[in-house]
């Protein structure tokens, strides 16, 4: 049997080719493509939730991956519906969320890795979501580019996940892979509907509720308007090499030019400020027209240079392809036309604009900054983080993290603080941050204090010392060491990170890779071997949620397990069936 990377190589050059694809329901029979997609989700806090059954990661084992196989190849595979919860959204609303069951997801990553190896090298290269190596910050950093832009096209698409067509879905799969089983059984799971209150209910439209497989049928059910767009919208709005100069401008530069002539530098000087009020283009030159567009997932954005009649009849036609071709309505009420520089867009959680600034000059005198698309954060989001760690206009601590160690708190606020700042790190008023930073501090150190019983300055004389910053400099920080017998310790760190901004994040530039290597625990479990009594029977794989569930013992003797996981600060453990149910009745310590 093929190697999965053989599998994967030859799917990414066919996609690469536009070559149809066959026979691939077959390659479903690999257990290396399983090994592959459970490596992949298991680090998941989801995978241990459960779905339309009492089925969860825990318990993972090869017999597991060779069952669904079997039952694969008898064409008996059954998908279960999804339970569904209910999310909370910012405007009070709530959002649907379905849970599949383990075995389910665990297929749906094995297709996942399939069609992505296939379509990936036939997306657009301005979609951005849910794609190897890109992201929002390649997205935004397409949209810089946009130097001149006039206008801004917000595209939003009304329930876009929930509204996809299963017919015109299933036809576009079906035009490129030609395989009758495989079609099928991607029918069927988006057919398999959804548990709400236990109640079932049926799917008639929309992707997998909370499938890994939902963003990759999303880009490739888009794929299409893509195409469109690049092919037929964008060209139909491009022309014209370059801009007319505007002919005042153009009157003011050449009295410039005499007065510097005759050596009066004075009125030469009054003449180029009055000037830097002036367009040095003509903005309305009907020969010129410029629209770029950039998508991720289900939002989009287009720049336009041109009129705002144009900018509206540019709306209209993609309101109506999307409703003729794909049966999805765009939202008229926030599909928004805002002016570049005048306005602000709204993109991926920033605000864009184009700046306006005619006084930031560069070493020849020229107005650099002008029509150059910058991006901020939002206030609203300075204000909404804060809110998050208060009560009443005060910082408050956290009773979710009241049971963790200081090492697991300590590290948590750094994770969240660390996720905002490098997600806002192209907004150029990052450093509104440190409002976010001060209140996060006093509720870290009111969490710790409440935690001792003790006091914020105590925590802060505790824990306060100095650390290197991500800009190189020295600065106050609070850190929490654990020492270790025969490694280095660990440490927790709370601060050290800088609030200025960067033109660029750092991206990987690395091709596609269609397979990774063997983890570490994958080899574990190729290993076959029990890690608590050495056992080669019945092997299976116990998992926990998080580290810092180790460490609740309620007063009793700490099990060995936990132990041993604690060690080597693992949330995995490869046992045999008989302890792995040990371990979950609590006789753990018995048997060993």
């Amino acid at each position: 049997m093929r190697t999965a990377k053989t599998i994967l190589t030859v799917i990414h050059e066919r996609g690469k080719q536009d070559k149809p694809l066959e026979r691939v329901y077959k390659l479903l029979f690999n257990r290396e493509l399983y090994l592959i997609a459970y490596a992949k989700l298991y680090p998941n806090n989801g995978a241990m939730t459960k779905g339309g059954t009492e089925e969860t990661i825990d318990g993972m084992s090869l017999q597991k991956i060779d069952m669904i196989i079997e039952q694969l190849r008898r064409e008996t595979y059954y998908w279960r519906p999804a339970r569904r919860e209910y999310i909370p959204k910012k405007n009070g609303k709530h959002r649907p969320l379905g849970i599949p069951v383990w075995s389910n997801k665990l297929l749906q990553e094995v297709i996942r890795m399939i069609l992505e190896a296939y379509y990936e090298p036939q997306f657009s290269e301005h979609s951005h979501g849910f794609r190897p190596k890109r992201g929002c910050h390649t997205a935004l950093q397409e949209i810089q580019t946009w130097k001149g832009t006039r206008w801004f096209i917000e595209g939003d698409i009304s329930s876009y996940f929930d509204t996809i067509d299963h017919g015109v879905l299933i036809t576009m799969l079906s035009k490129q892979i030609q395989d009758g089983r495989f079609i099928r059984l991607i029918k069927n799971m988006l057919e398999a509907g959804y548990l709400d209150d236990w109640k079932f209910h049926k799917t008639i439209s929309g992707t997998p509720q909370g499938g890994v497989i939902n963003p990759l049928l999303a880009n490739i059910y888009l794929h299409q308007f893509n195409k469109w767009v690049g092919e037929g919208l964008i060209p139909r709005y491009t022309r014209g090499k370059k801009q007319k100069t505007n002919s005042a401008y153009n009157r003011l530069s050449r009295k410039i030019k005499c007065y510097q002539d005759k050596g009066d530098y004075k009125k030469a000087h009054q003449l180029i400020v009055e000037r830097r009020n002036l367009p040095s283009v003509d903005t309305y030159d009907t020969n010129y027209r410029r629209l770029r567009y950039v998508r991720y997932a289900d939002d989009f954005i287009l720049g336009f240079t041109g009129s705002k009649a144009e900018a509206k009849d540019i709306k209209k036609q993609i309101g109506d392809f999307l409703k003729i071709k794909l049966h999805l309505e765009l939202s008229q009420e926030k599909t928004l036309i805002p002016h570049a520089t005048e306005e602000s867009a709204k993109f991926l959680g920033y605000k864009i604009k184009a700046q306006r600034v005619n006084d930031y000059i560069d070493n020849k005198g020229r107005r650099s900054a002008n029509g150059v698309i910058a991006l901020f954060v939002p206030a609203s989001v300075i204000e909404s983080k804060c809110r998050q760690y208060m009560k009443n206009g005060k910082a408050i601590h956290r009773n979710n993290l009241l049971h963790d160690d200081d090492f697991s708190i300590v590290q948590t606020y750094q994770q969240e603080y660390r996720g905002l700042v490098q997600y806002y790190i192209l907004a150029q008023n990052l450093s509104w941050f440190s409002k976010v930073y001060w209140y996060m501090e006093t509720s870290l150190l009111k969490t710790l204090a409440f935690k001792h019983k003790s006091s914020i300055n105590k925590m802060l004389a505790k824990y306060k010392t100095t650390t290197t910053s991500t800009n190189g400099r020295t600065v106050p920080c609070l850190q929490v060491v654990v020492p270790r017998e025969d490694k280095p310790p660990l440490v927790a760190t709370w601060g050290g990170i800088s609030l200025s901004y960067k033109k660029k994040a750092v991206i990987e530039d690395t091709p596609y890779q269609v397979y990774g290597g063997r983890t570490e625990l994958i080899k574990r479990l190729l290993a076959n071997k029990c890690e608590l009594c050495g056992s080669k029977e019945n092997i299976e794989v116990h998992h926990i949620r998080k580290l810092a569930d180790l460490n609740k013992h309620n007063g009793k003797v700490v099990p060995k397990w936990k132990e041993i996981m604690s060690a080597r600060r693992r949330k995995t453990l490869v046992t045999c069936r008989d302890c792995h149910h040990a371990i979950h009745n609590g006789s753990i310590n018995t048997r060993l």
